[in-house]
Parts: C-alpha cells; structure tokens; sequence
C-alpha cells in the first residue's frame, strides 16, 4: 500500500460512512437488546447489538481497504503492519441504549503512523454527527440518525457546522462533565473527587459517554471534562474533534489522555481544572486506599467491621470506632443515629496511605 492512499479526507468519509451505517443499525433496533457478557463488572454489560455494530464497521472498513488494521472494543487488534489503523467503540454508551437514553454513540478514528488523522462520532438520537481530520478543524452536521447514508448520499454532509470550544471560562464558571467506572473502589474515590470539585465549578454533567462528552467539549455545550478509566477506543476520535476545535485534551501532570485520566477544556480554563485534579489525586484508587487531599478530609472507611479515619491505620495510638452493622442500624432510634455535617478541615498535613 503506497503512502498515497494514506489520504486524512478520504478516511474520514470511511469513518462517516462506518459510524452512521452502524448507528442507524443500533437505532433501528426494536426492544431492549439481549444482554451476551459483561467486562469490568456485572454492571457494565455487552449487548449483542454491540457485537452486531462492530461487525458492519468492520466489514465495512475491510470492503474499502482490506489491509488496513482495526482496532475494535469487542473483536481486540486484527492485522499488523498496516499504515492505517482504525480505532472503533461500536456502541460508546452501552448503558444509555440498553435503558432507551438518547445519549449513545457510534466512533471511528483512522490513525496513521500512530497518530489518529480523522475521526467521526454518530450520536443517532441527537441527529448528529461530528466529525475532523488532523490540521482541518472539527465540525457538527444535522443527519437523520435513523435513516444512515441514503442511496446517492455523501457520508460527509456538505452543511457543516465549524466547531469551537468555549474559551476564556474561569473554573467557577465551568460547567464540567465526567463519567465514572464501574468497579466500586473506583467509584468511592470518584464520589470523593466529585465531592471536592463540585463547590469549585458551576456544576457537573455525567451524560454515560465518553466520546459524547468530548463531542460536547468541542461543541461548547460543556466546558470542561475529565474522566478516568476510558479505553483508548473511547477517546480516539472525540478527543481529535475537541483538538480540532481548539480544546487542550491530555492525562495528568504531562503523561498523555488515556485509561489513567483523560482531561479536556479550552485553553484558558485547562490549568486551572488540571491543577484543582492534580491536587485531588482521582488515580488514588490503584493504591486501595484513599488519602486525605486537597484540604478536605475525606470520608471514613470501613476496616473489618470498624470505621477508621484514613490516618489511624499508620497511627499506633489511634483507636477504631465500632459502627454498628447494617441490620443493627435499623433498630437505632432516628434520633440517635449519626447525622451528616459539613466536611471537616484537614488540620495538618497526612501521609500516604502506603506508609510513605
């Protein structure tokens, strides 16, 4: 395959062409799908229509361009050595479409020499369609998210609509957007970073989708957006259409977006929502443990029956308190039960909870 054929333009119309096919699939589909595995826990469900997406995607893509490579959320990495390799999230916002929600998405992304050139996101009950390539800016076209490419139809609708993220939005202004994972000591960690950035921004959006969020981003429906755990499936083609639209997207403390923190906002606003992360430590849950950050004790965790603050496990001196179990509480009078009050300020600084 000679280096002529590697054409950013001519990628995107296969990524458009993929990613509104397989919504318009998805969309047509009636009833609730059956439910065939789960990945990270019982909660975060395949559906057959899933694995029904990613194969039109596939076959789709290797019709135009047998030797290319694909990288898929269901089928893994097919081919080697290729200088194209698609990146493809059948069905971002499993959840969303198992339970009738419109946020759901369709992403495909070309990438070439290791870097993504173009990508599509379908989002066929918003009737939308965003799409870039590498250097050209990133855009938004009206479709009918049903119907797919009629007959004669161009993937590429000739109405488009330039994006560009919000700028100059300080923090306490910023409308964010996160999602969360669903293993549940992720989850703890994450109910406490959110706790923390809630009373510095304008307010939160968690809408279920990755590549949504980052299609939201670039279009200025939300400010801001972070999120850990994604797979690089999920923000391959969203975080090149809120590149394009002039979004900083990126990981922590200089490593790139991915699977460890994904970060985007518009360039005035990215330090600030970075540096407020950062101090709040969300990849925290690799340690088992949380720890006290950003000036806010966080909440108590349970230790074989007792409620300890996070610092008496290091702390010879300090004593667990003994919290009654869950078929206990039912028989305290209301009145006696622990109330919830404000949170508490650190009063000195804590150590890592891996002794450190």
């Amino acid at each position: 395959m000679s280096e002529a054929q590697v054409d950013p333009p001519a990628l995107l119309d296969l990524a458009c062409t993929a990613a509104r096919s397989a919504g318009a699939m998805l969309a047509g589909h009636a009833g609730r799908p059956a439910v065939v595995g789960t990945k990270t826990s019982a909660t975060d469900v395949v559906t057959e229509m899933d694995h029904a997406a990613e194969r039109m995607i596939r076959e789709l893509i290797l019709a135009s361009r047998p030797y290319d490579a694909i990288l898929g959320e269901e089928g893994g990495q097919t081919g080697a050595g290729a200088p194209v390799r698609w990146i493809v999230d059948p069905l971002d916002g499993t959840v969303n479409y198992l339970y009738g929600l419109p946020d759901w998405a369709v992403s495909v992304a070309a990438e070439a020499g290791g870097t993504v050139v173009a990508g599509a996101v379908c989002v066929p009950r918003r009737n939308a369609l965003f799409g870039a390539v590498l250097g050209a800016g990133a855009w938004r076209a009206q479709v009918d998210g049903a119907a797919g490419i009629l007959p004669g139809g161009a993937p590429v609708p000739a109405e488009r609509e330039p994006l560009a993220c919000n700028a100059g939005v300080p923090l306490p202004r910023a409308l964010i957007a996160t999602g969360f994972g669903y293993d549940p000591g992720r989850r703890r960690v994450q109910g406490q970073v959110i706790a923390a950035v809630l009373p510095r921004v304008r307010d939160i959006r968690r809408n279920g989708a990755c590549s949504v969020d980052l299609c939201s981003l670039a279009a200025g429906n939300v400010d801001g957006y972070f999120e850990r755990g994604v797979q690089y499936w999920d923000i391959a083609a969203g975080s090149l259409i809120a590149r394009e639209a002039g979004a900083i997207v990126a990981g922590l403390a200089g490593k790139p977006a991915g699977e460890s923190m994904t970060v985007g906002a518009g360039p005035a606003l990215f330090p600030a929502l970075h540096e407020l992360l950062l101090n709040l430590d969300p990849e925290r849950d690799s340690l088992g443990r949380p720890r006290c950050t950003g000036g806010l004790a966080l909440p108590v965790t349970r230790v074989s029956g007792d409620l300890r603050m996070n610092r008496s496990d290091t702390n010879p001196r300090s004593s667990a308190l003994r919290v009654p179990g869950d078929g206990e509480r039912d028989r305290i009078p209301r009145r006696n039960r622990a109330q919830p009050g404000p949170p508490k300020r650190c009063t000195r600084a804590t150590t890592s909870n891996d002794g450190g």
